[in-house]
């Protein structure tokens, strides 16, 4: 069996040993080092490369597999192929710049992002307490719908890459459901920018709560086929059970977190553990397993998607009995000044604040000039903040030298630190068992590169 070929190799070297005969030789990344340990153990060794491409990898993953046969002996993972510089990029932009960053990162939960990110520059504002309570529940609302949004990718990818179309169909259909929501309230579908420091951008629009109570069913409906499809069948639990193996001890030690950690037996949630965002108000479970493995990471992720609807409902139930008021902190030193009145065109801030800085105010057209152009000074200091993300904790390390961009910004994406478990994972087990172990991973490729 030949030896896979990278981008830049010669794809054939003459051997004179062999008379001529063309042979295959790989060279460039890390192949130099495999060869030359192969050729230091004096054994013939077959690496291949599944990556970097979708489906196979769920995402632009590179995986470095040694095989015997049809089994795994070694498995490396190569990273870095969507590497966007954008934690370097956002000391380069304002605060209120950063969400528009972040929000690209994991693509697939921008609002948890989004919402860290705030939360972190609001302790360092030291306005935590200041954020109105309606925008703090719009946010919750808007997280949770996005944790289903994302587990329905997770699902119907999983179910895609094992040759199951009609999981991914029913799987997306779901998650339509949960970006019209997103499009009507923020007006995209992804990468929203929509929760800023101090608050949220807008107010959720007239209708919408009865958008979201209408959904929630019919999204219900689709995680129950998803049930019928995959969880009795014979053939699923067939390529998952006992598939993808990864222990406590084995999390634990790699600072995994997640469905992948809860389906180890450990209940952890930063959700319970440290609430943020009033979470310890809502009345919800955290599912766990003790079997560890890819079939258990399947039914937690569905049970999850049922508690997470169960939080929208208690959230939409807030926001109709409070009814309408602020979304964003009343100091006009930190409030960002859009809160929009969409007009005929999609676009615009309100009229009243437009005629009042135009014609009447000349200090409030100088205040949002400067607010606009460099932003608000946060303070001098750092801060860690987490939230319960999709694949895991979710970190935010910011550093403020008391300007009006971030010093130094980090995050601690789960999918990064989640792929440390590949090798545990897939090594001893089959190669049509890799992918089966990576989609129950389920990392994101544009939070690992980052």
């Amino acid at each position: 069996m030949a030896t896979s070929q990278t981008p830049h190799a010669s794809p054939y070297i003459v051997d004179e040993s062999t008379e001529g005969v063309p042979s295959f030789e790989a060279s460039g990344g890390d192949w130099s080092q495999i060869a030359e340990e192969a050729a230091r153990l004096g054994e013939e060794r077959i690496v291949v490369n599944m990556g970097p491409q979708h489906p196979s990898t769920h995402g632009v993953l590179r995986l470095m597999l040694e095989i015997d046969g049809e089994t795994v002996t070694e498995a490396r993972c190569g990273i870095g192929y969507l590497h966007t510089g954008i934690e370097k990029n956002m000391e380069y932009r304002t605060w209120v710049q950063g969400p528009t960053f972040c929000t690209r990162m994991d693509y697939l939960a921008n609002m948890f992002q989004e919402t860290a990110y705030c939360l972190a520059v609001e302790k360092l504002l030291g306005i935590t307490d200041d954020i109105p309570e309606r925008a703090t529940v719009i946010r919750v609302m808007m997280m949770e719908l996005q944790r289903v949004s994302s587990h329905l990718v997770c699902l119907a990818t999983g179910g895609n890459e094992l040759g199951a179309t009609t999981i991914m169909t029913v799987g997306f259909t779901a998650r339509e459901e949960i970006l019209r929501i997103f499009e009507l309230i923020t007006g995209l579908r992804m990468n929203m920018a929509y929760v800023r420091p101090g608050g949220v951008a807008q107010d959720i629009p007239p209708g919408a709560l009865d958008t979201v109570r209408e959904a929630i069913p019919v999204i219900k409906d689709y995680i129950r086929q998803l049930g019928d499809l995959m969880l009795a069948n014979p053939i699923y639990k067939g390529r998952t059970v006992g598939v993808g193996h990864l222990g406590l001890s084995g999390c634990m030690a790699l600072g995994i977190t997640g469905p992948v950690l809860r389906s180890a037996g450990l209940p952890y949630d930063v959700r319970k553990a440290d609430p943020y965002c009033g979470y310890e108000t809502y009345d919800f479970e955290v599912p766990t397993s003790t079997d560890a493995d890819s079939y258990s990471r399947t039914v937690l992720r569905m049970e999850e998607c049922y508690q997470s609807l169960r939080i929208v409902e208690q959230a939409a139930d807030r926001l109709q009995a409070m009814g309408a008021g602020p979304v964003m902190v009343a100091d006009k030193k930190i409030a960002w000044p859009a809160q929009l009145a969409i007009g005929s065109d999609g676009m615009g801030n309100s009229l009243d604040h437009i005629k009042e800085i135009m014609g009447t105010s000349m200090e409030a057209l100088i205040h949002h000039f400067k607010l606009v152009t460099e932003g608000f000074r946060v303070p001098a200091g750092q801060v860690f903040q987490t939230v319960e993300h999709p694949r895991g904790e979710l970190g935010v390390h910011l550093v403020s030298d008391g300007g009006t961009r971030p010093y130094r910004a980090h995050f601690r994406d789960p999918s990064f630190n989640n792929l440390q478990a590949v090798s545990l994972m897939c090594e001893g087990g089959q190669v049509a068992d890799v992918v089966v172990a990576v989609a129950a991973l389920d990392p994101v490729l544009g939070g690992v590169d980052r």
